[in-house]
């Protein structure tokens, strides 16, 4: 029976995964009412703090990007680009991913594409090479972030092991930047040189080429209440960071337990959660940021579709897990014993399939954390999260794709020799090995 409840767990991801957006969750709920009412197995439960984590942190965010934040960031990032357009290889993955580091979400890389791809143009560098890693930066910049959804589910599941946010940090910005680094350099001279490429050569002549420039700029009240707004978002981020760091700082107090009143401690979570909503409310009150507004952006739309298919598809394997917990540890816990690669592995195939970081994190993390591995492979496989580039269908893929217009960058004849395949294997697998090694140290 449990290989007709996988092949429905893995049908229904296939499924809501080929229809997108919020379609991963709520047809995940429909795996979730087989499995409860036809195989009669336990409900499970939707992972609530990571949710909450995440609800508190998207509102911040969208906040920010109402109040002019999040084009604040990006109009400093354009101009760092574009002191030197000649080493624009090297430059923009490395602001694009202290950009998604600082935001924490990948939408804001969309505004960059375009901005890479121009000054790439005219600097006469293959926009190739700076669109592809940049795309894998962004990823790379997400699991680092202490504030993206995807890091917020890993201290989510690794909170039996007491795993602190800056420990998680310590880890994973040298090994991301270490593998961006050398990810960029698998990529510094690939394909032939732009004025020769036979394909941008065509498209000049066709007329293809815009010869218009990207225009962000601020002016006056904009411009303060912007910048002031990344301050204030900034300041929530640093007070995560330290009570991270310094636990005593988080409060206590008196609940009671069995007719007994008993000291207890604010748990990380809620104190994310706690500052990040108040983050959100002092940007409306000082800056008079419409609540319409926040909830009419981007990050809010894409924040509600995380939410909801995070909800779904982990609720449906807590749901499968649950009902099989003895057979599935005891299936694989030799397996994963004597080649703990594999749980790696299965990191980097899961979010392939879910195209989601922290859906891959809250459905298959608590498996590893079952089956005892320890905190230090656990911390170690987190950067196997980003194979979303393996299959040339995530949306940071394609937007790269359509903003080239010399054509360099592209899907290839075969699907999976497309631009970002190499730059995506060297970074990840690199960044995973050097996690590896590091959380020894550090847990």
């Amino acid at each position: 029976m449990i290989f007709v409840e996988f092949a429905i767990l893995l049908l229904c991801i296939l499924i809501g995964a080929r229809k997108g957006g919020i379609a991963l969750g709520t047809v995940a709920g429909i795996g979730l009412l087989i499995f409860v009412f036809g195989f009669a197995l336990p409900p499970g439960s939707p992972p609530q703090v990571v949710l909450g984590m995440i609800i508190a942190v998207i509102t911040a965010l969208a906040t920010m990007q109402a109040a002019g934040g999040l084009d604040y960031l990006i109009l400093l990032a354009t101009r760092l680009m574009k002191k030197k357009p000649e080493y624009i290889t090297f430059v923009a993955p490395l602001v694009t991913y202290l950009l998604i580091f600082m935001a924490g979400t990948q939408h804001v890389i969309y505004a960059l594409l375009p901005v890479i791809s121009e000054i790439s143009i005219k600097a006469r560098v293959r926009p190739e090479r700076p669109l592809s890693i940049s795309v894998i930066a962004a990823m790379s910049g997400l699991i680092a972030s202490p504030i993206s959804a995807v890091s917020v589910a890993m201290i989510g599941a690794l909170t039996s092991h007491h795993v602190a946010l800056p420990k998680l940090m310590m880890v994973m910005i040298p090994s991301t930047l270490i593998g961006l680094l050398l990810g960029t350099l698998s990529v510094a001279w690939k394909g032939k040189p732009l004025e020769v490429d036979p394909v941008y050569l065509e498209r000049k002549r066709a007329g293809k080429i815009p010869t218009n420039e990207t225009q962000l700029e601020m002016e006056g009240k904009q411009h303060k209440i912007a910048r002031y707004s990344t301050y204030v978002f900034f300041l929530a981020i640093l007070a995560v960071v330290i009570i991270g760091m310094f636990p005593q700082l988080r409060p206590t107090y008196q609940a009671l337990v069995e007719g007994q009143a008993q000291a207890r401690q604010i748990p990380m979570g809620a104190a994310i959660m706690v500052i990040m909503l108040a983050a959100a409310g002092l940007m409306m009150v000082l800056f008079n940021t419409p609540p319409a507004q926040v909830v009419k952006g981007s990050i809010m739309r894409g924040g509600i579709v995380a939410v909801i298919s995070i909800l779904g598809i982990s609720w449906l394997g807590s749901s499968f897990f649950e009902g099989n917990r003895l057979a599935i540890i005891s299936g694989i816990e030799s397996v994963i014993e004597s080649a703990p690669w594999i749980f790696g592995v299965g990191l980097f195939v899961l979010s392939m399939l879910l195209f989601s970081q922290a859906a891959t994190i809250v459905t298959l993390m608590p498996v590893g954390v079952a089956l005892g591995l320890p905190v230090s492979l656990l911390v170690g496989f987190y950067p196997a999260v980003n194979g979303l580039f393996f299959l040339p269908t995530y949306g940071t893929i394609l937007a790269a794709v359509s903003f080239d217009y010399t054509g360099t960058t592209r899907i290839g004849k075969y699907l999976l020799n497309h631009s970002f395949m190499i730059p995506g294997l060297v970074t990840t697998f690199s960044s995973t090995a050097i996690a590896v090694i590091l959380a020894n140290f550090v847990f």
